[in-house]
């Protein structure tokens, strides 16, 4: 297999017009042909030892990319299959590709993605990758660590993730978890991890393994949960009004049988408790017409109506429910500290920024127009290489602030010493090169460059100065 050929994009000989959709499409077919796996492994691991990124914590996630329009059949049996599939984009209408992404804590950055049938679910997406994580977690010269969603873990997967340290999300389809989580709401053993946030430490052994899980609770999930339970409390409300009119419309033969009725209704409500309950009696006569004083009962049938209210010991409990979720790990406490656990599964946001990168309308790719599924691969292939140029240059960036002791304005003009990217790109706007011609001689000038866009350049060193005609300090 050849090698690609890299060579500078802009160059004397290089037009516009050698950027058609021709050797676009034959580029992305040959990127697809040297492997793009492979390609953005390669790039990745070159990039991460120059930039010292610490690769200790591995983020694995996948998104959904949409796709309209019809996809010329692929001979090649390597290539994806465009088919429906679970949209997080939320669009079962249109077919779509999976991506998958490891990326790391540090930045954020990129180094491991693969692209999926669009009907592969992360379940079988996880287990493959654990298996393949664990030859090379096995050969790195220090601890690696996966760290992921619920998905990942899973009886199927145990016999995988025995093999590497892991830290995820127990999924709450799991009994256990909630025997867990009342566990630690009922004692009194809960540690701060800082002002907002608490946790509980449980020691356990589960699919075979020793683990460690973390119930946590913090401000802002007990904020969420009690929005969760206020609209599934109206909710029941007003299921419940309508299960009362109905049950007012029938008629018993005892007491008792409409008591065990309004029981029977009751029990599965999850914020409500029945307040108050009367019975009216409706007497049947014997014969027809309007029935006398003297006319006898042949029967009494018995009607009942209920009064409702919220059950707030049931809604307390469910709030507090709701605000926990469970971490587990099967890494020695030597090795990682609970506090350490928690922070590493925080950082999944990392590769969740990343998908909001790639599906970020000013990045363009919302909608792919590309049609084999050969050169689907491969444009996937060149947008995570975007996202790996754009979450070093911010790492950069960050590093730099942080070096220096300085901030810069975020979107309320308020000092951050953590902006994004595509922040610090809108900051820059406004910057234009004029060519000034005197005597024959062209002449380069950099104008509407202001206080805060100087502040930034300079950040990114000697030669960017340089390029924008400024002192690098």
């Amino acid at each position: 297999m050849s090698r690609l050929k890299l060579i500078p994009l802009f160059r004397d000989g290089v037009h516009a017009g050698m950027f058609n959709r021709f050797t676009r499409g034959r580029t992305l077919e040959e990127v697809y042909a040297y492997g793009c796996d492979l390609l953005l492994s390669e790039l990745a691991l070159a990039i991460c030892i120059q930039e010292g990124i610490d690769q200790r914590f591995n983020h694995l996630d996948t998104t959904s990319f949409s796709l309209s329009g019809d996809y010329v059949p692929e001979s090649d049996e390597q290539a994806i299959r465009i088919t429906h599939g679970y949209s997080k984009d939320h669009r079962p209408d249109l077919k779509q590709a999976v991506l998958e992404l490891l990326v790391s804590q540090d930045g954020g950055v990129p180094f491991v993605r693969k692209s999926w049938d669009g009907n592969a679910s992360d379940t079988q997406i996880f287990q493959e990758r654990a298996e393949a994580l664990m030859a090379t977690f096995q050969r790195a010269p220090m601890p690696r660590y996966l760290v992921a969603d619920s998905k990942l873990y899973h009886e199927e997967n145990a016999a995988n993730l025995r093999q590497l340290g892991f830290i995820t999300r127990i999924p709450n389809t799991l009994k256990l978890v909630a025997q867990v989580v009342t566990q630690a709401l009922t004692g009194d053993t809960w540690q701060r991890l800082n002002d907002t946030t608490r946790y509980h430490r449980i020691e356990l052994c589960h699919y075979g393994m020793a683990q460690r899980w973390l119930v946590v609770s913090s401000q802002a999930a007990l904020e969420r949960a009690e929005a969760t339970v206020r609209k599934a409390r109206q909710r029941e409300s007003d299921a419940i009004e309508k299960q009362l009119f109905h049950l007012q419309a029938q008629r018993f033969e005892t007491p008792e049988g409409a008591q065990a009725a309004l029981a029977t209704l009751a029990h599965p409500w999850a914020y409500h408790q029945v307040g108050a309950s009367t019975l009216s009696e409706h007497n049947h006569y014997v014969g027809k017409g309007r029935p006398r004083p003297t006319t006898p009962v042949a029967s009494i049938a018995w009607q009942i109506h209920a009064q409702v209210r919220p059950d707030q010991q049931k809604i307390a409990y469910r709030t507090q429910h709701k605000a926990c979720f469970v971490v587990g790990t099967n890494i020695a406490a030597s090795q990682l500290s609970d506090r350490e656990v928690i922070v590493a599964y925080k950082g999944q946001a990392q590769a969740e920024g990343g998908f909001r990168f790639l599906k970020d309308p000013l990045f363009f790719v919302s909608s792919l127009f590309v049609k084999k599924p050969c050169r689907i691969q491969g444009l996937l292939m060149v947008m995570t290489c975007a996202l790996l140029v754009s979450s070093v240059t911010q790492r950069r960036l960050r590093h730099q602030l942080a070096h220096q002791g300085k901030t810069g304005p975020n979107q309320i003009n308020q000092p951050t010493a953590r902006p994004t990217l595509r922040w610090v790109f809108q900051l820059l706007e406004g910057i234009h090169r004029v060519r000034v011609t005197v005597q024959g001689q062209g002449h380069d000038l950099i104008e509407g460059l202001n206080e805060v866009q100087i502040k930034i350049l300079r950040l990114f060193g000697e030669e960017v100065c340089r390029l924008y005609q400024i002192s690098s300090g």
